[in-house]
């Protein structure tokens, strides 16, 4: 187990064909590419990243249970499971710190049975249709202040504790160096 500060980015259903499925939505990107740039950005920043994709909704659960309290932020694409499951809005209801919803595409401009997300009342910010981006700027985001100032909490790692509050200046610069060391390219 790792003493750093762990961010949790869960995927759900059909993710894991991301850059095969529906690329004129969805984009050429794998979810391999996906975790590459969140890794880059948590590594920056000096934390953990654990990053999941599942096609099956308890096991989205059950990810969700375990990391509720160690998470220093909790990043969710939930897939299609966004529009229909009560049981995952439920459980990220229990999550202790920041929750970011996150769509690769703009899920109000699309079908209108998208548009609907039982998991907004329970997410801290939601991002829609910044393509890949909208990851990665959302791992920055899960501890900007804007997000942090509604979770005001310490978070107890291994007898160390982590007060986002306290380390923002130090993100800031961090997020700010990584993004002129490595700029996303296409994608301003």
């Amino acid at each position: 187990m790792t003493s750093r500060p762990a961010l949790v980015v869960l995927n759900g259903p059909n993710l894991n064909l991301l850059g095969e499925r529906e690329p004129e939505v969805y984009g050429h990107e794998t979810l391999a590419d996906v975790e590459a740039l969140c890794r880059a950005r948590t590594d920056a920043l000096g934390w953990h990243l654990d990053f999941r994709q599942t096609n099956h909704e308890g096991v989205m659960i059950d990810a969700i249970h375990e990391v509720r309290r160690s998470a220093i932020g909790l990043v969710v694409n939930a897939g299609g499971w966004t529009h229909t499951s009560v049981a995952i809005r439920d459980a990220l209801a229990a999550v202790d710190g920041p929750v970011i919803e996150v769509h690769i595409s703009d899920i109000r401009a699309r079908e209108p049975f998208r548009a609907f997300s039982y998991l907004a009342d329970v997410a801290s910010a939601e991002v829609v249709g910044r393509g890949v981006r909208g990851y990665v700027d959302e791992v920055v985001i899960g501890c900007r202040s804007e997000v942090i100032a509604r979770h005001p909490r310490c978070y107890a790692r291994e007898e160390v504790v982590f007060d986002p509050l306290h380390y923002l200046p130090l993100i800031e610069q961090k997020i700010n160096a990584f993004d002129q060391a490595a700029p996303l390219q296409g994608w301003d």
